[in-house]
Order: structure tokens, then sequence, then C-alpha cells
């Protein structure tokens, strides 16, 4: 498999397989006729002698400050020298490699002005195992992620320092400075012309790169925790008929619709269900009950995300951008042949506030689940055949009780997640007097998703546990979970044995996070059930 970049049909599953499976790049022919079309008209602006901003003028405050052609190529020099001012942790492998090709795929659409060699580095970078080292904060989301991109745009021009993958083995890696990286592949240090250096770190990669990634986690976390409440329902003998199509079908949100849905597949044919159909409980606790309009509504959440996402990945993002001059009838500066417009692509707006809503989103589907995972193992609101803290000898043994502690303190933690978005400082002089928080929005959502996938995690292993003591509430024994449900018990099974004696607890609930983070429930179910479902067809 190579993900081929063209500029218009780069996806979020891309972006992960890019980033995570180490999947190689290329870039189609059209977009190389775009790339070098769009070169030409910037040389065709620099011959004119005209200024233009980007190519031959300061930047920020400094946009009137001309620059003697002499100097141009240093200035493009000092642009990333100068913008690699970055501060906190380093960006992880896979957050870099989800930068670098996102911001691949912004440049071969061909607005850029860059050349041809810039971007074959960065590919031969990307398919070969040569990571800038990146520092994670200091970018505003506009201009862009300007101090991430500068970091990682160093290594270019042979600067800057970088993490080269093992010949062998990819997470045996050698932290080398950027000309020493380069040459490990074969390839020289370049030397920035006109417009390449703004063209490199002008733009959204760090935010969108990152949002990519929280939006198929999240995705699959919405499914997992799916999994998760349709085990917790069976196994305090709770009630499916929440999920009946008839009530979603007349509040017809489209997330909601689906996770009923999922419901209902994921306890298909379970003889636990059937066994209390007709007991005297009339309702269940909201967790529940209401677990389709959550979790529903979270799903909604992301995928208000991934519609910008998608867009923003295949967008021009930079500034200026160089056009075609004919049909353009308000031109900044340029030519007879070529525009060179400035605007405001680079502003993260369009997906930092949907960041901070999933942020939100999430931290309600771990609020959720933690709910569920006191009912679970909180002796006063279990059902009579679950043991306390679902320990098989209770005083003796304190079973998951903290289970449920370490759940509250990550609720607690995606609660005091600050909002990035809504808040603005003014840089630059003044010039750029309204940033978007974009790159902040993203590492938060990738903070929010580690905590909440922990939560889910945390009530699949309670789940497991609880399914052991269900016979206890029946005078017939071997009563099977649902077709999905019984799918996930099995697989946890695999890496978290039966709780018969206290022990440290925290591996439990790692060994399913791992699992999540991996895919295999999501394996699991569609090996078992033909998969989840994907909208309201059977209502």
């Amino acid at each position: 498999m190579t993900v081929v970049l063209d500029g218009d049909s780069l996806t979020p599953e891309d972006v992960a397989a890019v980033a995570r499976a180490d999947v190689p790049v290329s870039i189609a022919d059209a977009a190389r006729e775009r790339v070098r079309a769009s070169r030409e008209r910037v040389e065709d602006v620099l011959e004119s002698g005209e200024p233009v901003y980007g190519l031959n003028t300061g930047f920020g405050e400094l946009v009137d400050e001309r620059i003697p052609p002499d100097r141009i190529e240093q200035l493009q020099t000092n642009l990333l020298r100068s913008h690699a001012a970055g501060t906190g942790r380093e960006l992880t492998r896979e957050e870099v490699r989800a930068m670098m090709v996102t911001r691949i795929n912004a440049l071969v659409k061909g607005y850029s002005g860059i050349r041809e060699v810039v971007l074959e580095h960065l590919v031969a970078m990307l398919n070969e195992g040569v990571h800038p080292v990146v520092k994670s904060r200091g970018s505003l989301g506009a201009s862009g992620d300007l101090a991430p991109l500068a970091h990682m745009s160093l290594v270019l021009i042979g600067e800057g320092e970088a993490l080269v993958d093992g010949a062998d083995d990819a997470s045996a890696s050698r932290r080398l400075p950027g000309d020493e990286a380069l040459a490990e592949i074969g390839l020289e240090a370049l030397t920035l012309a006109p417009k390449e250096g703004l063209a490199l770190i002008n733009g959204t990669q760090l935010s969108v790169g990152l949002a990519s990634l929280v939006v198929v986690d999240a995705e699959a976390l919405v499914r997992a925790a799916d999994v998760a409440g349709a085990l917790t329902t069976e196994v305090t003998l709770g009630t499916t008929a929440s999920s009946d199509p008839a009530i979603h079908g007349v509040r017809p949100h489209a997330g909601q619709g689906t996770s009923a849905q999922n419901v209902r597949r994921l306890t298909a044919d379970s003889e636990i269900v059937e066994a209390h159909r007709n007991c005297d409980r009339v309702q269940d606790a909201y967790s529940l009950r209401c677990l389709p309009q959550v979790h529903g509504a979270v799903r909604d959440a992301v995928s208000h995300l991934r519609e910008a996402v998608e867009v923003e990945l295949n967008s021009a993002t930079d500034n200026p951008l160089v056009f075609d001059a004919a049909g353009l009838d308000d031109r900044a500066s340029g030519t007879d042949r070529a525009a060179v417009l400035s605007g405001g692509n680079f502003h993260g707006e369009p997906i930092a506030l949907r960041l901070e809503y999933v942020r939100i989103a999430l931290t309600e589907l771990a609020a959720i689940s933690e709910r569920r995972i006191d009912r679970l193992v909180n002796p006063n609101l279990q059902e009579s055949h679950l043991p306390p803290f679902l320990a098989p000898d209770s005083g003796v043994q304190s079973g998951y009780m903290i289970t449920q502690y370490t759940a509250a303190a990550c609720l607690n933690d995606l609660r005091s997640i600050g909002t990035a978005a809504t808040d603005n400082t003014p840089v630059s002089g003044g010039q750029e007097d309204h940033v978007s928080m974009s790159g902040g929005a993203a590492l938060n959502g990738r903070r929010a998703l580690e905590r909440a996938r922990t939560v889910v995690a945390s009530e699949l292993v309670c789940g497991a546990q609880a399914a052991e003591f269900v016979d206890d509430a029946f005078e017939e024994d071997g009563l099977s979970l649902g077709t999905g449900t019984d799918a996930a018990y099995e697989l946890i099974r695999e890496v978290v044995p039966p709780l018969e004696d206290d022990r440290p607890v925290h591996r439990d609930v790692e060994a399913v996070v791992d699992l999540l983070e991996r895919g295999l429930l999501d394996d699991a179910i569609t090996a078992r059930c033909g998969g989840f479902a994907e909208g309201m067809t059977d209502r």
C-alpha cells in the first residue's frame, strides 16, 4: 500500500496509516505538474522586481521591509531559525509523521510556489524514517503552526535534529544533527529559494495532523464505549428496550440511532437479556437507559470534526498563495502571468472550535462510562448477584474498588483541561491580533483521548469480571452473552484472566487499553457481528 498525495484526496485514515503503520507516500504526477507551474509563477514575479509579501519582504510586522535580491535566500534560512522557538515535550514519532504527511499534501496542491526538490526531500525523510525533533508547544494556530513546522523544516537545510530509524527496527532510533540525518538516507541539505521558507512553516499541519488522529481514535473509542455499555447493561441485568428502533425513530439524531443499533447488534441472541425480559424492574438508571442519547451526541461531535478535517487536509493553508493570473480580477500583486494573494487560510479556527467540541464530548463519554463502572462495583447500587467491588471474597479482597477511583481521577483530569480555542493573545506587534490556538486544542484533544480511553477500558475490565457472576442471578447456569458482547468478553479474557485474588489491577486496564489502541476490539466485533452499525438503517 502507498498513499498517493495529490492535494485532493487525503483522509484521516490515510494520515493514521502513514503515521502509525509507516505506509509509504508518493506524489501524484498531476500534482507534480501543478507544483512546477506554481514555482514558475514565483520566478516570474521575482523577475518583475515588484515587492510581494513572502517573496522579497519581511514577515509579520516587518512586512514593509524590502529585502534586496542578494539577501532573499538568507531570508528563508533566517526565517526557519528564528521561528524554531518551540518548547515543551517533543512530539512523538507518530505526531511528527502526521504533521509531515499533511504538510506535503498541502504543498502539492500547487499554490505555494515551492520547488519539487523540497517536496522530494520531505517524502524521502518520511519514507526512510528521518523524523525531525519538534517541540510541541509554540503554535498559536495563526499564522498557522509556525514554531513546530519550523523545527520540522530545519532538518531540510541541515540544521536542527532528527531521530533516524534503525535499519532493522524503527523503534531503535538515533538522534543526529540535521545534516547527518539527511546523509543517512543519501540526501544533501537544501538551500531554500525565495518563498520556500514561508511555504514550509505557514500552515495548519500540526493542528490538522493531530486532529486526523483524534478523529480516527475518537470514532474507535465511541464504538468501544458502545461495547462497554452494552456489556454493562447485560451483566447488571439491565434492559435493551431503551434501544428499541421506535424510540429513536421519533428523535432521529444520526449518532443516537447508530449507538442504539450497536447495542441491539451487540446484545443479539443474549440469553441473559431473555432470562429477565419480564422482570419487575421498570427502568434502568440513566447511565444505561440514556446510553444511545449520550454516546450518540459524542458520535455526532466527532462527525462534525471529521467534516472540517477532511476539508482542511486537502486545502492550501499558507500565505501568500500563488495563482494563475488569468481570471483573477482582484490581484494584490504579481504579473500578467501570476497573481500572489495574501489572505488568512493559515488561521486554524475551522478545526480549533471543533476540536474543543470533541474534547468536551469525550469528557461526557468518560463521565457516563465512569457512572456505569460505579454501578458495577458499588455494593449500594449493584444487583444482588454481584459481590461488592466484584471481589470473589469481599472484605479480604478489594477487587476492582480502586479501578473506579482511577476512572474518577481520569475524569477529573478531563474536566481540568483548559479551553484553548477561545483564548487569544495578539502577537507580532499587533499585526497578528487574533489567533486560533488550534495547535493547543489538538494537543488537548490527544490528552483527552488518552484519559477517556482509560475510563472505557476500565469499564470493559469490570464488565468482564461482572460476567463471571451472572449465573448467580438465575436458576440455570451457562447463560450466554450477546453475539458482540461475548466476542468482547472473550477478547478481554485473552489478556485479563478472571480476578480470583487481589493483584495489581492497573495491568488489567493497561492490557485492555492496548487492545483498543491496536484496533483489536473492532476486529473482534467485525469478525463476530459483521461490524458496527453505520447509520439508522434498521429502524
